[in-house]
């Protein structure tokens, strides 16, 4: 196979017009021409820290998708998968991912549960961590969650710290806010990698220390638009990351729109190609080509490099997307899955009232932080309900893997003006999460997972609706562009007849169990503290 077009050569820093011969995966010479060809092959993009799970779809899926706009690789942490069904889970996102022609490169989950603050339906102990580093398949330790362990010296923490090093094997970090000398700490104990960066002075701190930083943007997180100089001052120490991506994204952009965002910052183009090929190439140990002779046929052609539209994608060789449209075929796949408790009453989320004030948590659209602040609940007879006129709504969260009494709280900024949303993609352990006005309407969304055994679901109005998840409860073999379709319709729901003027609310709704994220957050056993790493009250009792 042979392709022409301008080179854009990341090593040497040159465009240039060549020729590029490939045989049995690779590029086997590159030869310059003198013909001015319009079109620019460029190494193919790769997403540095993702976790396929939140694109709804099992990786053959998201591959299918992901190449339509230049992805040719990801660094893919199952830890998703791995809280629902263990290390099966692990097994079966990579032989999924093996069915398609697409770099996959997955990392062995380090917090299986994520803390002892929740249920998950498996852990991952130092035992199914070895076997899994073991593997030339896992080429990296997944995020290390756990940082207050890291910085008092958890004897089980730092055993598996020490079991990546043995094998070589670089290790993700996940440390949000974490600065001064506990920072330090947490990255001297070998952790190289940061995605939780949420300001310049953060990042810099990190980097300082000697940590790399990928730069994130994804569907609830957005953080590229505060870390894009980055690429200008440390083009050798960042990669760009979307963390979590929802279908709807996924089929209009992925790392490709980063790219051109940075383009318009007016960043050199070889610094930010450096940023989605090479770094990660070099940090990982990724078997990716980087348009040299001798290296794997996987990059991309666009129009020119300032708009930077895709028009084709190859990996291997192999032509996998063209003029967008995808060339990979759709496989089978049998579901595997983990629920084990009994549908809820509307009882369940009733909440006793009590004098004082509560604690609520607070939003904040793109962002998966939180911050608790304190009001006065409504009281209804006995009991604390929704105030939509205070934007105050119940939020709860189901155990899915075994049978226990839902926790309940309150949170602001959802926008919710009438209905119910649940779903059983909630970080990290993925039980059920709710939010709505009404009990009843609560119950019935939760309802409608549990008898899905897993899905999103909205609840308005007397009608319901659902898009069940059957791997996991948290991903879909479905084709990825009718999940998408789907999908974009149930949140559309949400927004245009339930009110919430979020961007993606299923997505930061599903990060409202995430107790290992600042500040107020909420798991299936009770309201957390996650500054203090504790459970707290709801009800802020009169002295």
């Amino acid at each position: 196979m042979q392709i022409s077009g301008k080179i854009v050569d990341i090593f040497s820093e040159t465009v240039y017009p060549a020729t590029i011969t490939v045989n049995n995966a690779r590029i086997v010479s590159i030869k310059r021409e003198h013909v001015p060809f319009n079109r620019y092959i460029v190494p193919g993009l790769i997403d540095s820290h993702i976790h396929i799970e939140s694109s709804m779809l099992i990786p053959s899926e998201f591959a299918r998708l992901a190449v339509v706009c230049g992805t040719v690789a990801t660094v893919s942490d199952p830890h998703e998968i791995a809280n629902v069904c263990g290390v099966e889970g692990v097994r079966f996102m990579i032989e999924n991912g093996d069915s398609v022609p697409f770099k996959f490169y997955f990392g062995a989950p380090s917090c299986v549960p994520a803390t002892p603050f929740e249920t998950a339906g498996s852990s991952l102990g130092i035992n199914e961590i070895r076997e899994l580093l073991m593997s030339d398949n896992i080429k990296y330790l997944s995020e290390m969650m756990n940082f207050p362990g890291v910085i008092n010296d958890s004897p089980d923490v730092i055993a598996i710290l020490n079991l990546a090093k043995s094998y070589g094997k670089p290790i993700d970090g996940h440390a949000p806010g974490l600065r001064g000398e506990s920072c330090k700490k947490y990255i001297d104990a070998g952790i190289s990698t940061d995605h939780e960066c949420v300001t310049i002075e953060e990042a810099l701190e990190k980097l300082s220390y000697g940590m790399k930083i990928h730069i994130r943007e994804g569907s609830a997180a957005r953080n590229f638009d505060e870390l894009v100089p980055l690429i200008r001052t440390h083009p050798d120490t960042v990669m760009l990351c979307s963390d979590d991506k929802h279908p709807d994204d996924l089929v209009k952009s992925h790392i490709n729109d980063m790219v051109k965002r940075a383009i318009k910052h007016g960043i050199d183009i070889m610094r930010i190609l450096r940023a989605t090929s090479l770094n990660p190439v070099k940090h990982y140990g990724l078997d990716v080509g980087l348009l040299r002779e001798g290296d794997y046929a996987d990059f991309i052609v666009v129009d020119n490099l300032t708009e930077f539209n895709v028009l084709e994608t190859y990996i291997n060789g192999n032509l996998v997307a063209k003029d967008g449209k995808t060339l990979i075929k759709s496989v089978q796949a049998k579901p595997l899955n983990n629920f084990s408790t009994q549908v809820k009453s509307k009882k369940d989320f009733a909440i006793e009232a009590k004098s004082g004030t509560i604690k609520a948590i607070v939003v904040e659209d793109g962002q998966i932080t939180t911050k608790m602040e304190l009001v006065t609940p409504k009281i209804e007879g006995l009991y604390a309900i929704s105030d939509t006129s205070r934007d105050l709504l119940k939020i709860a969260v189901v155990n899915r893997y075994e049978n226990a009494a839902p926790a309940v709280g309150f949170i602001k900024n959802f926008g919710l003006k009438t209905g119910a949303i649940a779903s059983s993609i909630a970080h990290d352990s993925h039980n059920i999460i709710a939010i709505g006005v009404r009990d009843s309407d609560i119950c019935r969304a939760v309802n409608l997972v549990l008898e899905s055994r897993g899905g999103i679901a909205a609840v308005c109005g007397g009608k319901e609706d659902i898009m069940p998840l059957p791997f996991g409860g948290i991903m879909t073999n479905a084709n990825g562009y009718e999940t998408a379709k789907r999908y974009s319709y149930i949140s559309s729901i949400v927004k245009e007849k339930m009110g919430s003027p979020l961007r993606s609310p299923f997505m930061l709704l599903s990060f409202m169990a995430l107790i290992v994220i600042p500040s107020l957050k909420i798991s299936d056993k009770g309201l957390f503290d996650v500054d203090n790493f504790t459970f707290t009250e709801l009800c802020v009792l009169p002295q």
